[in-house]
Order: C-alpha cells, then sequence, then structure tokens
C-alpha cells in the first residue's frame, strides 16, 4: 500500500527556458510542425546544466529539455564571493565568450550568458560576448564550455 504513495524527492533545481523554436518536416499530407525548447537548469549553488529536446507541444519540449539538462550537469567551483576564480575564454561554433571575475559590479552579462551565470550562482562576474552571433543556444553553451575550464 505504501508503494502507491510514493513521494518523489523535492529538488532544489530552477529551470529558465532561454529558447522555443518551432520546427517543421514535410509529410505527404502537407507539413507537421512540433517544438524544440532550450532550457537551463541550476542549483544557485555552482552546479548548471543546459538540455534541448523537441516534441509535438510546448510543455512536453520544456519537460524533455528540463530532464535532459539535469543529465547533463556542470558543477562550478565558486570563490567565497560567489565568484569566479579566474578569467576565462571559450568559443563554440561561432559563439565567442570572455568571462572575468569582478570585486563589486554584481552580475553582468547579456542574453543566455546571463540564465547561465545566475543559475549556477555566480554573482560577481563580467562576461562579453566578443562574436556577433545572436544564437542563444550556442552562447550558452559558449558560457558552460568556458566555465568547465575552472
Amino acid at each position: 500500500m505504501a508503494n502507491y504513495y510514493r513521494r518523489q524527492p523535492k529538488d532544489d533545481f530552477e529551470s529558465k527556458v532561454i529558447d522555443i523554436r518551432r520546427t517543421a518536416r514535410v509529410v505527404a499530407g502537407g507539413r507537421r510542425f512540433s517544438f524544440r525548447a532550450a532550457v537551463v537548469v541550476g542549483d544557485k549553488k555552482g552546479s548548471v546544466g543546459l538540455g534541448l529536446a523537441k516534441s509535438d507541444d510546448i510543455a512536453t519540449a520544456f519537460e524533455k529539455a528540463t530532464r535532459q539538462a539535469k543529465k547533463n550537469l556542470l558543477k562550478v567551483k565558486l570563490t567565497k564571493e560567489n565568484s569566479i576564480p579566474r578569467q576565462v575564454e571559450a568559443k563554440f561554433n561561432s559563439a565567442r565568450v570572455v568571462i572575468k571575475p569582478t570585486k563589486s559590479h554584481g552580475l553582468v552579462a547579456g542574453s543566455s550568458v546571463r540564465t547561465v551565470l545566475s543559475l549556477a550562482g555566480i554573482k560577481g562576474v563580467s562576461a562579453k560576448i566578443l562574436s556577433r552571433s545572436k544564437n542563444k543556444l550556442n552562447n550558452a553553451r559558449a558560457a558552460l564550455k568556458a566555465l568547465q575550464q575552472l
């Protein structure tokens, strides 16, 4: 009887959607549409992950991407001030990102790089996207690749 009422453990992960796209494939009757969701998951204590999934509706694409992100968690070493120990730079496809530790400015970053850093719990950094790439997914992956170097 107790197995029916098993509770799921409460996880302390926050998730944020950085990109939702509608994709289409051509079949005999016309086009069939599905959705692709890119989700960043973090616990604000140094763990952050990125997930990407497709489904026929947005809600299930979001759930699948969240599960995928939790499987791909990256543990980041933080300093006592919730910053990073040194400057890092990374490139993913055409996206280039530089992340520098700062003393008193808080989190200064743009677009999806800001989402990745805030969900990782990083506060005292300044980040800059050096490329002209507007692709949110590649910018987020470049930020994760930079954090992986720590």
